[in-house]
């Protein structure tokens, strides 16, 4: 078994869905791609 992950990724009779840390991070994640993509799109826009 991979000893790296955590416990609680590891009990097979938790099926509670995406833990609290994965949905954070899916947040922060799509949270900067939306700050790439709106400030590549400002940048065209602008001409900058």
């Amino acid at each position: 078994m991979n000893d790296n992950l955590p416990n609680d990724e590891l009990d097979p009779k938790k099926s509670g869905g995406p833990s609290r840390n994965r949905i954070v991070l899916w947040i922060v994640g799509a949270a900067v791609g939306v700050y790439l993509l709106g400030s590549g799109i400002w940048g065209i826009i602008t001409g900058g």
